[in-house]
């Protein structure tokens, strides 16, 4: 089986004022990957992590690159890093509670591992078909081979002469890629340093290299996939928002007031699942969709911590300063990201922005690699979606029966219809499980009742 885990300012905060409830990570997605691409200049480091099931004796990863790479070049992380960045970027669930309306309140925006013993015999049937083995290390669990060839057959040829079973089709690929004169890195998992290692799940690959072209090659992926595949981009950079310049970028839809029972019965889920799908085919599955774009060292409302400089370090943000020192006998607090009341969250770093970019592709949506750009711009975005709790008091006045008797009933109304044409589901249904008007005895004025009030 083959796998292709893809290559691939300090802004005025609004103050949301509200609880996050619920984030839509990335694994409500099933063939789904992840790529954190850090860049800078030509400057690049990739991390490459995949949902792959299956057996690791079954494991292989072949990934187009533009260099052959040294043993440096090359590392293992671990999958809670992937997790990290993944909570602190994903669409977000929040709530607020309505006020007495008899008593409105004002809301203010608040501004290394020795190489691999080389085997004679493999170099010698790669020499014969054409094809170089460039480099062979073995890094933690990995066996990586960096592999140039002459023509795609004799390259074809000899992986499968190592027990790769490549997909029907992917010769023409392969050959694309050999005449932009592009290296193939080639990854098995090492049983033995596996099992010594102690971990259950493979854990993701880095890369660093310097190259001019800020893409990620997903062609070659797409050739055997069963069905659409999810990917997840995290790019970091410098200077902003990341973009695609071959496929259209486009905002996911964000702000929209939704029914509670969504937070209720804890669908927010399958929420995001259908809003999303709804946006694909709405875009003619041709969209790459941005999800988050945020300066590393906020975040508003926080679903998760913004990732500390030794975390960012580790994802190979350069430019930033080393992970201060620590009194070890002093135990950091962990905060409680669960529901709770928005907090500013600062950190140290500057120039550390996060774009998240979600595609569903396969080989005739995406024809293509993907080709990025920075913009520059670094305003902030985020898929984020609102629950509205009506006020369950009582509201003596005449602005509480224009609440209860007009506004109430045009808002749930309201949410109802976006919460269908976001999601295609039932209208009908949604509002068969929306929550009901609350019941309110209007206030009644007569002659007397100014007086009544007046000095008492």
């Amino acid at each position: 089986m083959i796998i292709l885990a893809t290559l691939a300012l300090s802004p005025q905060l609004s103050a949301f004022c509200g609880f996050y409830v619920a984030k839509a990570d990335t694994g409500l997605f099933n063939k789904s990957s992840q790529v954190v691409y850090v860049r800078d200049g030509n400057r690049n480091v990739v991390t490459m992590a995949s949902d792959y099931q299956g057996k690791a004796k079954d494991f292989a990863m072949v990934i187009p690159v533009p260099t052959v790479l040294k043993r440096k070049q090359i590392h293992v992380t671990n999958n809670a890093i992937i997790k990290h960045i993944d909570d602190f970027s994903a669409p977000r669930l929040v709530e607020y509670h309505d006020d007495d309306p008899c008593q409105p309140q004002i809301m203010y925006e608040m501004a290394m591992a020795a190489p691999a013993p080389r085997s004679a015999m493999m170099r010698k049937k790669a020499k014969d078909l054409g094809v170089t083995i460039e480099a062979q290390y073995t890094i933690e669990e990995y066996d990586i081979l960096l592999l140039s060839a002459k023509e795609s057959t004799g390259l074809m040829t000899w992986l499968e002469g190592e027990g790769y079973t490549l997909p029907k089709g992917a010769e023409s690929v392969v050959g694309s890629y050999l005449k932009q004169g592009m290296k193939f890195f080639v990854a098995k998992v090492n049983l033995k340093e596996f099992d010594k290692s102690g971990y259950t799940k493979l854990r993701p690959i880095q890369i660093a290299y310097n190259h001019s072209k800020f893409m990620l090659p997903i062609r070659l992926g797409t050739v055997n996939a069963q069905g659409k595949q999810e990917l997840f981009v995290y790019a970091i950079t410098k200077k902003g928002r990341v973009e695609t310049t071959n496929y259209r970028t486009v905002k996911l839809p964000t702000g929209f007031d939704i029914p509670g029972y969504i937070k209720e019965k804890k669908m927010f889920g399958k929420f995001y699942k259908d809003m999303f799908s709804t946006q694909v085919e709405k875009h003619n599955n041709r969209a790459v969709f941005l999800e988050y774009a945020w300066n590393m060292r906020s975040c508003d409302p926080c679903s998760a911590a913004p990732l500390s400089n030794k975390e960012l370090k580790e994802l190979g943000v350069f430019w930033i300063d080393p992970p201060q020192q620590t009194n070890p006998s002093t135990k950091p607090n962990k905060p409680n990201m669960s529901s709770r009341p928005f907090m500013p969250r600062r950190m140290p770093q500057q120039n550390v922005f996060i774009s998240r970019l979600h595609l569903r592709y396969d080989r005739k949506s995406f024809p293509e690699d993907l080709m990025f750009q920075v913009t520059g711009d670094r305003s902030n975005f985020q898929g984020r979606y609102v629950i509205r709790h009506p006020w369950k008091g009582k509201a003596q006045c005449e602005a509480g029966d224009n609440y209860f008797n007009n506004e109430l009933p045009k808002r749930l109304n309201k949410t109802a219809k976006t919460l269908a044409k976001l999601t295609n589901w039932d209208i009908n249904e949604i509002r068969k499980n929306q929550q009901k008007v609350p019941k309110h005895t209007n206030y009644n004025s007569n002659d007397s009742d100014w007086i009544d009030s007046l000095w008492n």
